[in-house]
């Protein structure tokens, strides 16, 4: 088991898009990358400077991270800065963050890969690695299951892309 941590907005949405996929064992959402202080949702609402994440631990035997990593790149905005959909502010912010060294050349390949289609242009997606990572309080864990009308930023459709590609 293989475990990478994915910021792409607000991670409601990216924790039902990343669940359907076979090899995810298990995801959970939470704040990283911010001051090394736990914090609470409504201080990463008020620019705590974590970012919303969810953690994805994964069978590479099953899926590997360049799926992963693609995936994750077809549900955001690459080049937008502390924005995704109608979400704004730094907890928005994009990234790819790894506990795990040996994941890097991995990571970059599909990272300069997906910069090389903006002819010239810069991804704003953070790729570093994780510094903190603090579990999200519990009703924000599979909150769309719960939640089936809540909002998110990824079309409904792409929660299907599993079922649709078997």
């Amino acid at each position: 088991m293989k475990t990478i941590y994915l910021a792409g907005g607000c991670f409601w949405g990216m924790q039902k898009f990343l669940d359907q996929f076979d090899g995810v064992i298990r995801t959970e959402v939470g704040y990283a990358n911010g001051p090394e202080v736990a914090p609470s949702y409504q201080d990463v609402c008020n620019d705590s400077g974590h970012a919303e994440t969810v953690r994805v631990d994964y069978d590479e035997t099953v899926i590997s991270l360049t799926e992963l990593l693609n995936f994750y790149f077809m549900v955001i905005d690459p080049t937008s800065v502390n924005k995704q959909g109608g979400d704004e502010g730094i907890q928005y912010r994009t990234g790819i963050y790894y506990t795990d060294a040996e994941l890097l050349s991995e990571i970059e390949m599909v990272y300069h890969a997906e910069e090389a289609k903006l002819d010239g242009g810069k991804l704003a997606v953070e790729l570093m690695p994780l510094a903190n990572f603090y579990s999200a309080e519990e009703y924000h864990q599979k909150y769309l299951d719960k939640n089936p009308t809540g909002y998110c930023h990824i079309p409904k459709a792409y929660f299907e892309l599993a079922k649709k590609n078997r």
